[in-house]
């Protein structure tokens, strides 16, 4: 019997000196990966993105950007039971310089595109991340180069 489970997560920036870098955790297995969790009750995916970005990162100050949700699935084993996990990511601009490890990783970094999409271990991921980094060059291209309106949608 395969059990279905829905995570959501975002895919955390910064600007650094008008450089791009994105925010990555290292999960207890060794995968480099985005905050991201399982729905809780009755949260709306951007609500389980939005709390899970606070307590796995321990950034309060940032927001999701308009207009880009995209989904992966896969398959594991745990406890007996094989799990269908489907995990919904948005963007989501940090205003805060710094984040803090949670327990549940053993590590984080800041990287810019080049360097996170080398570190990202999983396919999925991946194809999303490269996704949500051409999304924000559009935006930043309609919207011009500077400002802090360069992400609106």
């Amino acid at each position: 019997m395969t059990v279905e489970a829905v995570s959501a997560g975002a895919i955390l920036f910064r600007d650094t000196r008008g450089e791009r870098e994105y925010l990555l955790l290292k999960s207890r297995p060794g995968d480099w990966e985005f905050p991201k969790g399982g729905v809780e009750g009755e949260e709306e995916l951007q609500q389980t993105a939005i709390r899970e970005v606070k307590e796995e990162a321990g950034i309060e100050d940032f927001r999701l950007i308009d207009g880009f949700r995209k989904e992966y699935d896969y398959v594991f084993e745990a406890n007996g039971k094989t799990i269908h996990k489907t995990v919904h990511l948005f963007i989501a601009r940090s205003f805060e310089a710094s984040a803090e490890l949670s327990n549940e990783h053993r590590d984080l970094q800041w990287r810019d595109y080049e360097q996170a999409t080398n570190t990202i271990t999983q396919d999925g991921p991946r194809e999303i991340f490269e996704q949500a980094h051409e999304y924000l060059d559009q935006l930043a291209a309609e919207n011009g180069e500077t400002g802090e309106g360069k992400y609106l949608a």
